[in-house]
Order: structure tokens, then sequence, then C-alpha cells
């Protein structure tokens, strides 16, 4: 073959002296292109984790601003979370383990060394000395704070400081710094993760129950582990399911499960969890957060769902195509949003309580107004608050994920430069 063309076959026949004529060429049909092969898939963030996340940040905030106890079985948020941050460790242990561990603490520290700065600011400010700690005074009060710089435990704080008639109510630092069991929770499987997979991978099934099982012999009080030692082993055993499932989801091995069986199976989990809770009621009631095993059992079938039904959206589809801009930035600023949410609730009462002095509330009708919709009011104040936090720390995330500094990364696309390179 030349150049598309095919050169003819000589003749057989005798040419008896005549000179033998070289057939004329015949262009040759272009031979059929092969089907060019689809376009790979754009690389992206999955927009129903994402969704997922900020519905759980946002659940989060109402819980600890409501109290509702039936918001835990609503959505176990926490489990949630948890789930969808391993399926992200699962995607990036495909590099080595302890460039992956030291990448997720550089995220993580910063933002916290931010909020500890101000904490103990206030703390030490209002007269909390660590050294006459009641429960870790002394030598071990000040090594105690070492916990504000890397979470490998719980952080120690008073429970009340101050007075109930000062700007905060006294126990604002146990409000604030609650919520810091997280990030322990979250250093430890995150440095655990390497070891956790590889046992996934060799043993899938028992590596995903495993969790349950030791919640059902430290969460239950078969077995007592005291002190602080105590609450991190069962937190890391309740959530520890569901950390792994993003692991499944991940390697593909719930994919694998027909639908029906993986909701079957869901279903009678998360009915054995409300099952033990209606017979372990917790001070709050059906709040499976006073109650390990119901919500480890719980979390674990609702988060096999969840990621059994994804969808794996390039973009948000339909209605919720509205709240992109929202879900990009709870995204982009989920550290920031869940360090400061318990304080800034805190920050609303002393804000509503001015509301007491202004002269058309001085009746004993609009003071009974306000009194009644104190919380409402609380819930819609501290969203703008929240947001005033993402301005002013948010873009210590993007320093430590070695992004330039945005103040509000939602998504929205700047303004095109009119020169193209």
């Amino acid at each position: 073959m030349t150049h598309g063309y095919t050169t003819g076959t000589p003749e057989s026949t005798p040419s008896y002296g005549v000179p033998q004529q070289r057939p004329v060429p015949r262009p040759q049909a272009p031979a059929p292109q092969p089907a060019a092969a689809p376009a790979p898939k754009k690389a992206g963030r999955d927009r129903y984790l994402d969704l997922l996340r900020s519905i759980a940040l946002v659940r989060v905030v109402v819980y600890h601003l409501f109290g509702w106890a039936w918001l835990s079985v609503l959505f176990p948020s926490m489990g949630v979370m948890f789930a969808l941050a391993g399926s992200l460790m699962a995607r990036s242990l495909s590099r080595p383990a302890m460039s992956v561990i030291r990448g997720r603490l550089r995220r993580l520290l910063p933002p916290l060394w931010a909020f500890s700065a101000v904490v103990l600011a206030m703390m030490f400010a209002g007269g909390y000395n660590p050294v006459k700690d009641p429960d870790t005074g002394g030598t071990w009060g000040i090594v105690d704070l070492f916990t504000y710089i890397v979470p490998i435990g719980a952080p120690p704080y008073p429970g009340h400081l101050g007075s109930e008639s000062g700007l905060l109510e006294n126990t604002w630092a146990v409000q604030a710094c609650g919520p810091l069991w997280y990030l322990r929770a979250y250093l430890w499987f995150v440095v655990a993760s390497p070891l956790l997979l590889w046992a996934f991978r060799r043993v899938p099934w028992a590596t995903l129950l495993a969790p349950l099982a030791l919640t059902a012999v430290v969460g239950t009080g078969l077995v007592s582990i005291p002190g602080e030692t105590g609450n991190a082993v069962t937190d890391f055993t309740v959530y520890g399911g569901c950390w792994v499932l993003g692991f499944a989801h991940h390697e593909g091995v719930l994919q694998r499960v027909p639908r029906y069986v993986a909701v079957s199976c869901a279903s009678l989990v998360m009915a054995f969890g409300l099952w033990w809770a209606s017979g372990h009621l917790g001070p709050d009631g059906w709040d499976l957060n006073d109650i390990p095993l119901a919500q480890a059992a719980w979390s674990f079938g609702f988060v096999v769902i969840l990621l059994q039904y994804s969808p794996s959206w390039q973009q948000l589809p339909g209605r919720l195509a509205r709240w992109d801009k929202l879900v990009t930035l709870a995204n982009n600023r989920a550290v920031t949003i869940y360090l400061w949410h318990n304080l800034l609730i805190m920050a609303t009462v002393p804000i509503i309580d001015r509301a007491y002095s202004l002269p058309f509330m001085q009746g004993e009708r609009a003071s009974a107004t306000l009194d009644s919709t104190y919380t409402l009011w609380m819930f819609v104040l501290v969203w703008p608050l929240i947001g005033l936090a993402i301005v002013s720390f948010g873009w210590i995330e993007d320093l430590a994920a070695k992004r330039s500094p945005r103040l509000w990364p939602n998504g929205a696309k700047r303004g095109v430069s009119r020169h193209k390179a």
C-alpha cells in the first residue's frame, strides 16, 4: 500500500512482442477510521458526596443549637462525615502513606491552632488556670494543653468559667471545646488508615464488621475503660465501621453487592440499633449520641444505604443546582465551620440580649414574644456569624492546603481575562 493506492497485478495474457500495458492505478476506498475513543471522564469532586457533607454540617449546627434528640436518628452526621473522610483517605493512599498522613495533618492543624489561640486567650482572660484544674491539675494540666496543638486527646477546659451574668454564660468553654473530640477521632483514623486499608483489602468483611463487634464490647459496659482513653476507644469503635465503609465505597466493594441485599441487611442493622436504643435510653431520650451501640449500628446501616445509592454526580442536578455555591463553600470551609460553630452559637446570646433594651421592647408582650422565639433568633443569627468566621479564619485552610488564600470560595467564576494564553 502506497499513499492510499494499490498497484494492479500484471495480467497473465502473453504479450507476443506487444508492450505490456500497465493497469491504471485505481483509487482505493479510504480505510475506515477507528471509532474515536470516548473522552475520559473529567476528574473532579463527587458532588453527591459534597452534598452529603454539607447536609451533615448543617445538621450538626442545628443539633447543637436546638438539642433535638431525634436529629441523631434523622441524619447521623458524624457517621456520614467519617465515611466520606474514609473514602477520600482511601483514594489518597495510592500515594506513600507517610506523605498522605503528613498532608492530612498539615490541612487539619493550622485551622485548629487559630481556634485554639482564640479560645485559650478567652479562657485565660476569664481566669482559667490549668495548674489548678480539678481533673488534670499540676504539671499534667500544662502538658494537656498540648492537645490544643495536636489533638491526640481531648483538650482540657473548665466546666464553669466566669459568672452566669457575664457576657457569655459560664458553660461557654464546654460548649466551644466539646466538639473537638471529632478532631481527635479523625486524627487517629488518619494514622490508622494505612493499616486498616491493608487489612480491608485482605479480609474486607471482617475489617468492615469488626468495629461493630468491638462496640458491643466497649460501648455497652461489658468492658469498661476509664477516663479519656475509654472515650477515645469508644469513639474509634463506634465510627470505625463508617470509616471503613468509606474504604468499601472507594474500592467498589459496595457496588459489587446486589442493592436489594445491601439495603435489606442495612435495614436489619438499623432496626437492631433502634431496638437497642429503646432499652437503653439516655438522659436525653432517643439521642443516639448517648447510646454507643445504637449509634454505631444506626450510622453503619444509614451510611450503607447512602453509599449504595451514590450516583457520583459531576454537577448537582435539577433543583439542587441552586444550592451549588453554598455546597461548594461548605466543603471548602468544612473545618472552619465545624470548629467555630458552637462558640458562635454562644455568641448569639449577648447579641440578642441587647434587643431587650430597645425602646419598643419595654412592654411585657414584646419581651414575652422574644422569650418564646429566642432560639429561633439564635438560629437566624448564627449563620451570618459563621459567614464572618469563614471570612476571618477560613483562608487558613487554603494556606494549609498550599493554595492561594480565598475569602469566600463558593465556586463562583471570576472575571475571565481578556488576554488568552
